[in-house]
């Protein structure tokens, strides 16, 4: 059965249905009279995942997290410094991420993340280590405010549950890469996570969707030395699209939902692999995505198509022996036909957990 979640944003009505378990919160209150909420820690690290959006037809509306890679936070206590946010140090982005917490999406996340918590008696400085390469189509902006939030959050004990932090993240998103939370909601919840309701000012609703038997799920991960920005690859989306394309999207968008439920890899890679609509257009962005994407058929996958905004492709499998070939094959396509180098190539699991304590 999937799970439901309804977000409230700030300001608007709705509600957020979540099981929540016991808490610590500490409070203060200063001579004034206000409650502060008080760190119960001084030192918070975590870690979030990479996913996979998109996943074909599920354009904004569906993403999974997968094990491997992601981002990591420590976030410590500044005293005397209530909501105050500052960036101490970022690593393994080349120096080409902002310090600037208003500017990075680990600043507006914790900055968001504080606001949920409430009115904090503390500041909090926040320390980066980039696991994801930049623009790589997993997710790379949404594990990093992911890690942030979870880890913002573990100073104060934890006191907002996953689904809502989810709100923390879209504002990061929004900052950086767009007002989308397929990449956010499954870095932070892990598994499938269905975008139903996503729109500025609205309450956001999500469904987690459950995988029977995840084992014999295998994505096929190749990243290729060439950065696909997101905002570069939504520029080129048509701003129509003629009923017979979304007729087929829709088709094979509940058939990649059906796959999921039912735990059919076969079908889930068949689907994600006949998406006549976004694929088209960004693909030929992408130096020898279409090869890549013949390869990783003919090597054995169910389907091949990019992750995210790209440049990275993922196809899926049911054994890893069959997803080292596809791998193989699929980096040979991305130097042999795109004249790409190829940065990584794995194969990787569902990751059921997302963002967690490390």
């Amino acid at each position: 059965m999937a799970i439901r979640q309804r977000l409230a944003q700030p300001g608007t009505s709705g509600r957020v249905q979540a099981r929540r378990p016991v808490r610590c919160v500490r409070l203060n209150v200063s001579a004034g009279g206000k409650v502060y909420i008080d760190p119960v820690k001084n030192e918070c690290a975590a870690f979030a995942p990479a996913t996979v959006a998109n996943l074909g037809p599920g354009f904004d509306w569906m993403g999974c997290a997968v094990q491997g890679g992601g981002d990591t936070v420590v976030a410590k206590v500044i005293p005397g410094k209530p909501g105050v946010v500052e960036i101490a140090a970022i690593e393994g982005d080349g120096g080409r991420l902002s310090l600037d917490p208003a500017k990075n999406c680990i600043g507006v996340a914790a900055t968001e993340t504080l606001k949920l918590v409430g009115a904090v008696s503390c500041g909090v400085s926040l320390t980066l280590n980039k696991g994801l390469p930049l623009g790589s189509g997993m997710g790379s902006s949404a594990a990093s405010a992911a890690a942030a939030a979870w880890a913002v959050n573990g100073l104060f004990g934890a006191p907002v549950p996953k689904d809502k932090l989810i709100l923390a993240g879209l504002a990061s998103e929004a900052a950086v890469s767009g007002y989308h939370a397929d990449n956010v909601g499954p870095s932070l919840l892990g598994g499938f996570v269905l975008i139903r309701s996503c729109k500025p000012g609205e309450p956001v609703e999500l469904l987690q969707l459950p995988f029977p038997n995840p084992e014999r799920l295998h994505f096929v991960l190749v990243n290729p030395k060439f950065e696909a920005p997101t905002a570069q690859m939504r520029a080129v989306l048509p701003k129509e699209t003629p009923m017979k394309s979304m007729i087929n999207n829709c088709c094979q968008g509940g058939a990649l939902v059906a796959g999921i439920l039912t735990g059919d890899v076969k079908l889930v890679g068949e689907s994600l692999d006949r998406d006549v609509i976004i694929e088209p257009v960004r693909a030929p962005l992408i130096p020898g995505m279409m090869a890549v994407k013949e390869a990783a058929k003919a090597a054995g996958a169910y389907g091949c198509t990019i992750s995210g905004a790209g440049p990275t492709a993922v196809a899926i499998v049911d054994d890893p022996a069959v997803g080292a070939r596809v791998a193989e094959a699929m980096s040979a396509a991305f130097r042999n036909a795109g004249k790409l180098d190829v940065n990584t190539a794995q194969v990787v699991k569902l990751d059921p957990e997302g963002a967690k304590f490390v």
